[in-house]
């Protein structure tokens, strides 16, 4: 053979097995490893916040029509019992909504009657007690290091003349009368929905239940019934607690001879709507009330009422009331007002709590009666053998 003559290509094998494998793998199955897992997590993370960044965005554009719409949902869903009581009976539903609707306006409408005359029959006593509460005030004041000056209070005073004369507050003015206006549209088209809810609610119900079949069927009606049953009780429970908390301080005020206890009644009343903040914004109030109109030792007094009050709803009524409703943490329930807050307001911060209860109760139910999603299910200790 010639020393240079032509040779034979040679095949060279790669012998690292990983090496090989990486070179066989299709692109796809990159996404196969706990890396991959991850990012596709993430995207899916990403998906969902941003679709419901956009359903709160549709939600705060369209207000006129979506908290009207969520209020009627609610008051339909606490009703609900007493219209199944009434159609059960053989009411027709156009009867049985129309008796629902006129309790409870004759209800509102005598509660307003009730804080008005309280109102316009001790205004001229609380008035008279209002300066002498603030004369006195104003004495003890003078004395502390940082009590501004006369000077100083002229000048505010001056400050809050021209800006009540200006003309950013008449713009301010023109803007509320739109407030009303709004507000009036609002609750006219609250009480419309509200109607054709208690009259053809379970009828709507089923016409949206029309696409699903099958096990999708079953869970859409679990997700309604569990909905409904979870706004009704929050609804009723909340309601019976606020009147007993409203009862109890009412009896306190009266005693104490604090002025102005009918409507500081019904403020405990509608504030206890808003858990854990509610009660210590009615129990404030009516401290400032009794400290203006009496004296700081009749504040205290109704201080302790408040708090006597507070510990007889937290430790009794809510577990007995409304124990199987609102299974919910206390730590759940400060981020959930905290979020309705930033996101609506005091509107927010009541409709937080019970939209929240509602989306663990439909979490519970989500694979069968009493079977929660299956990452929400609790799991099950190990028994250790001896």
């Amino acid at each position: 053979m010639p020393l240079f003559g032509p040779r034979e290509p040679r095949i060279i094998r790669l012998q690292n097995p990983s090496v090989a494998l990486k070179a066989d793998r299709a692109p796809w199955s990159l996404w196969a490893d706990g890396f991959g897992r991850l990012a596709i997590r993430s995207i899916q993370a990403i998906v969902v916040v941003a679709i419901a960044a956009g359903i709160i965005f549709v939600i705060q554009s369209l207000t006129l029509v979506t908290i009207p719409l969520v209020l009627a949902l609610i008051f339909a869903s606490a009703f609900a019992p007493a219209m199944r009581w009434m159609r059960g009976r053989g009411i027709p539903s156009v009867f049985a909504t129309l008796i629902t609707l006129l309790v409870t306006v004759a209800l509102l409408g005598g509660l307003g009657w009730l804080i008005v005359w309280a109102v316009r029959d001790q205004w001229d006593e609380l008035y008279a007690q209002a300066q002498e509460g603030f004369k006195s005030l104003a004495v003890w004041a003078q004395d502390l290091p940082f009590f501004p000056t006369p000077d100083q209070l002229d000048d505010w005073i001056s400050q809050i003349t021209d800006f009540l004369t200006s003309a950013q507050f008449g713009s301010g003015a023109i803007a509320g009368v739109g407030a009303v206006a709004s507000f009036i549209t609002g609750f006219v088209l609250l009480v419309t929905i509200l109607f054709f809810f208690l009259k053809d609610g379970p009828q709507m119900w089923e016409f949206l239940l029309r696409p699903f079949r099958g096990e999708n069927y079953a869970r859409a009606r679990r997700v309604g019934d569990k909905t409904v049953s979870v706004l009704g009780s929050y609804v009723r429970g909340t309601a019976a607690v606020a009147l007993v908390d409203a009862l109890g301080i009412y009896i306190g005020l009266v005693i104490l001879q604090v002025p102005l206890a009918i409507p500081l009644a019904v403020l405990v009343f509608v504030l206890a709507f808003i858990p854990i903040v509610g009660a210590t914004l009615a129990g404030i109030l009516a401290a400032l009330v009794a400290l203006v109109a009496n004296d700081w030792i009749n504040a205290l007094f109704v201080v302790g009422v408040v708090v006597l009050v507070n510990q007889l709803e937290g430790n009794f009524l809510q577990p007995v009331l409304m124990g199987r409703t609102m299974k919910l943490h206390a730590f759940v329930i400060l981020v959930a007002l905290t979020v309705g807050t930033a996101l609506g307001g005091v509107l927010g911060a009541v409709l937080a709590v019970p939209i929240t209860a509602v989306a663990w109760g439909v979490i519970q139910v989500w694979d069968g009666p009493g079977l929660p999603a299956r990452w929400a299910r609790a799991k099950r200790q190990p028994q250790l053998v001896d």
